[in-house]
């Protein structure tokens, strides 16, 4: 007990409380519950048996963490915020097995977040005020609104004191600050007759084609990519409408904008690339340096980490 702060108005029937954190008045944690070192846990906060709270976990005022929820490391759940277990409840009616929801590490919820049974939120996600999750968020999104959307991507790099969205001008220039992504200027002409953009192997399109594939139709509210490849290069380019694209080296994060058939995305391997906001009209074309493999795609973001981190080790 002397290793972390209970306040005297706290019920703590766990055992399981890491050092160095605080438990202030009206909070009460159940005897199954396990809460990690450096946590704050703030008042009038009820947590369950079944839950998993990280080291440097930040829960405010009037949160209730139900069986089946796990908190990550440095994890922020702000006031009021909601979690449910059970997609069909039923007064004295226990499922077998309730819902499990995951915040991954690092992401913060707003104040009076609903979040639905079984949901995932990703690493370093941001979830604004007020929102209502219903689908899984992907690492470094930013949702909000009801039903939640995807807004942006926060960056890796705190601005004063405060994670940025980072997007690209659109200039058709090459540089990028993530590693391993480029913008490519095509080759354009244009005359009454039309317009035409071209990319030839050895200059626009640095890699030998062996598949291409078109992306289309896709809801405004949809997300595509979320993966990186180990050995494959990809040339990206909306011919038609818009889309954004993210990319990420595991290190910079940074949003580009694909509008136009004369400006490609030059993505070499180990790089996370996210595809969303996609006009109605939209058609994204890919360019692959390989045949289609799926075990050449890195689709977990803490894999991709990985991985990263043992190519920059490697040298």
């Amino acid at each position: 007990m002397s290793e972390y702060f209970k306040h005297p108005a706290a019920i703590v029937e766990t055992s399981q409380v890491g050092a160095g954190t605080r438990i202030w008045a009206f909070v009460h944690l159940l005897p199954g519950a396990v809460v990690g070192r450096d946590c704050n846990i703030c008042d009038h906060v009820f947590v369950e048996n079944d839950v998993r709270i990280g080291d440097r976990v930040t829960v405010k005022s009037g949160v209730q963490l139900w069986d089946g929820i796990t908190l990550e490391d440095d994890v922020f759940v702000g006031p009021n915020a909601t979690f449910t277990n059970d997609p069909f409840p039923r007064s004295r009616q226990r499922p077998e097995r309730f819902a499990r929801t995951t915040i991954r590490q690092g992401a913060s919820i707003g104040a009076n977040v609903t979040i639905l049974p079984g949901i995932t939120v990703g690493r370093g996600a941001m979830v604004g005020a007020g929102a209502v999750v219903t689908f899984d968020v992907p690492a470094n999104a930013i949702v909000a609104g009801n039903p939640a959307q995807i807004r942006g991507y926060v960056d890796s790099e705190p601005s004063e004191g405060q994670h940025r969205l980072r997007a690209s001008a659109d200039t058709g220039s090459g540089e990028c600050r993530v590693r391993g992504a480029s913008v490519v200027p095509l080759r354009r002409a244009a005359d009454a007759r039309g317009s035409l953009a071209v990319a030839e192997v050895g200059d626009q399109l640095p890699f030998v084609p062996r598949r291409v594939f078109f992306v289309y139709d896709v809801p405004s509210r949809e997300v595509r990519g979320e993966h990186a490849h180990r050995v494959q290069e990809q040339l990206l380019v909306c011919v038609k409408g818009a889309c954004a694209l993210v990319v990420d080296d595991g290190v910079h994060r940074e949003e580009l904008r694909l509008d136009s058939p004369g400006r490609a995305a030059h993505l070499r391997p180990l790089v996370w690339g996210v595809q969303y906001r996609f006009t109605p009209d939209a058609v994204l074309a890919v360019i692959a340096s390989g045949e289609y493999d799926p075990d050449e795609y890195v689709r977990d973001y803490d894999e991709f980490l990985g991985l990263v981190r043992s190519r920059s080790e490697s040298g």
